[in-house]
Order: structure tokens, then sequence, then C-alpha cells
């Protein structure tokens, strides 16, 4: 689960699966090129592999501050 800063703020970020943009495998809540923005406190979907999965390295970087980040869910 992630939440902007309790003053109702957005959070933009960027994620990466091994060191680059997701492409195809951008959950719902990021576009391709691995930007999102956390705008209310709920569950994101970032990463969204296919039918073939693989372990791979997965980065997130929040572009401002205050993001409060409760669980992440992996499988």
């Amino acid at each position: 689960m992630l939440a902007p800063p309790s003053d109702r703020s957005s959070v933009r970020f960027r994620v990466r699966l091994d060191g680059v943009a997701p492409g195809a495998a951008h959950g719902v809540d990021t576009a391709g090129d691995g930007s999102g923005e956390v705008c209310e406190p709920r569950l994101y979907q970032l990463i969204r592999q296919g039918a073939h999965v693989e372990d791979r390295t997965f980065e997130i970087e929040f572009l401002n501050p205050g993001v409060r980040a409760f669980v992440f869910t992996f499988g």
C-alpha cells in the first residue's frame, strides 16, 4: 500500500525492471515508461509480468518527498 503525504498532494514515481522501463510489463498504475503517481492511499499495481515469470530486479524511485509505503507484495 502506498499513500501520499498527509497534506494530500500527489507523489510521482518511476519504476524499472532490470534497470530499464518495464514496457509491456507495466502495471495498471504505471505507464510503459515506468512513470506513475501516488494520489490516494491504496494498493498500486506497479508491474505485471506475462505468462513467463522470472526473477527480476525491481526498482522504484519516488520523485517527490513524503510518500508513505506500508506494504509491497510480489507474486
